[in-house]
């Protein structure tokens, strides 16, 4: 089965409450999914997981919540360059804001 080319990604608006989607590029990489920015902090999804980081992710058939954190590149940065290094073997392009999506359960 070949890997999916998007990830479907549930956040909760941050004013309405409202369940947001969008459909995006991903990287998989130790029982984790990433996912990256292209506008950082100016996209709306991205202010929505930093007021609630519990969202909903579907890869595939499979849906499963998660917790979605903002990967700090000024302390994370092995992390942050890994990611983007997968995402542009994986689709030609990985620069922005890395976001790490764990499956709820996952452990840190």
């Amino acid at each position: 089965m070949s890997e999916s080319e998007f990830l479907y990604l549930t956040t909760t608006g941050r004013r309405s409450g409202q369940p947001r989607q969008i459909e995006i590029w991903f990287t998989e990489h130790d029982g984790r999914y990433y996912v990256v920015a292209e506008h950082g902090d100016q996209a709306g999804w991205v202010q929505n997981l930093r007021t609630d980081p519990r969202v909903t992710v579907r890869v595939g058939e499979r849906v499963f919540p998660a917790s979605a954190r903002v990967v700090d590149a000024a302390s994370d940065t092995v992390l942050r360059d890994d990611v983007r290094r997968r995402s542009e073997r994986k689709y030609g392009w990985g620069d922005g804001l890395v976001i790490e999506l764990s499956p709820a359960g996952a452990s840190r």
